[in-house]
């Protein structure tokens, strides 16, 4: 695996930001790593790529523990932070040459062509960086996390500032990226998560709420579960009412109704059931799946 995090804690005074939490990120894998404003997303970044120190807890990149190999590790990440650290006097190559500098990369200015190109900064990369739009400061925050070729890349709010042309071209590049390398991002961009993520990390008030795949919290996240069924002709909906396990029945339509349950297989099965004694033809039966907005907003509400 590529990022281990064991029991991680970080106080700042009598608050902890970061409450004992364990998570691991296999290589190749998009995770996102979400949670409202406050919940400790930043501060555990931060600490993966050794920013910060743990107070407890430990913490592996690439099989290596950041607080034994600190340098080490950081050739392995690529990090662009929340408030992205620009020079805002440098030219674009001047600054991505002085990265890659930095990383000491070899072939310093075809490796910075290569990722200028890939964040799609050609048309700006004549410019100071002072002169910018926020999207292409942004962009290049994301070439200077890129350009050392790492291994794993952890990215705080990777799309911020960005218009919907570029957040798709930024999604794409991200999807690329996800091929060879491990990625952890975070965003508050619910739409940003489904289209890009694997699996998702959940943290509120310092602590893991959620940590799974995103069909799974969808499904399994919530108290009630609708489920819509389309008939060929109208039924009637008190025997639907009188499904085992059925809190309300709805009809939202002449032939389209809506049943909310706890269990939606076992409504599911009885509606078959029921459409065979009473000869009802079923023309589609689904059980509606939570959005990603609503599976946060449970996971997350005081």
């Amino acid at each position: 695996m590529s990022i281990l995090v064991s029991n991680l804690t970080k106080n700042y005074g009598t608050q902890t930001a970061v409450n004992n939490i364990s998570f691991k990120v296999d290589k190749g894998e998009i995770v996102g790593f979400l949670g409202p404003n406050g919940a400790g997303k930043s501060t555990s970044m931060k600490m993966i790529t050794g920013y910060l120190a743990a107070d407890a807890g430990n913490i592996e990149v690439c099989g290596m523990a950041v607080n034994e190999n600190n340098i080490h590790t950081k050739e392995k990440i690529g990090y662009l932070p929340e408030a992205n650290p620009l020079y805002f006097d440098m030219y674009v190559r001047e600054y991505l040459a002085f990265i890659a500098g930095i990383h000491k990369v070899v072939d310093a200015k075809s490796r910075v062509e290569t990722v200028i190109k890939t964040v799609g900064l050609t048309p700006e990369a004549h410019k100071k960086i002072g002169q910018l739009s926020k999207g292409y400061k942004q962009r290049v925050g994301l070439a200077a996390a890129m350009v050392h070729d790492p291994e794993v890349l952890i990215l705080d709010e990777p799309t911020s500032g960005l218009d919907p042309n570029q957040i798709v071209e930024i999604r794409s590049v991200i999807k690329e990226l996800a091929q060879t390398k491990t990625i952890l991002f975070s965003s508050h961009i619910m739409q940003e998560v489904e289209a890009l993520c694997d699996r998702v990390i959940i943290i509120n008030k310092g602590n893991i709420v959620a940590n799974d795949r995103l069909s799974n919290l969808q499904q399994n996240n919530t108290d009630l579960q609708q489920v819509t069924v389309e008939f060929k002709e109208a039924v009637q909906i008190e025997k639907l009412k009188a499904i085992t396990g059925v809190s309300s029945a709805a009809q939202l339509s002449i032939v389209n109704y809506q049943l909310s349950t706890k269990d939606a297989e076992s409504v599911k099965k009885q509606l078959l059931q029921i459409s065979i004694e009473n000869n009802w033809d079923i023309v589609s039966l689904q059980t509606q799946v939570q959005s990603m907005e609503d599976v946060f907003r449970d996971l997350t509400k005081q």
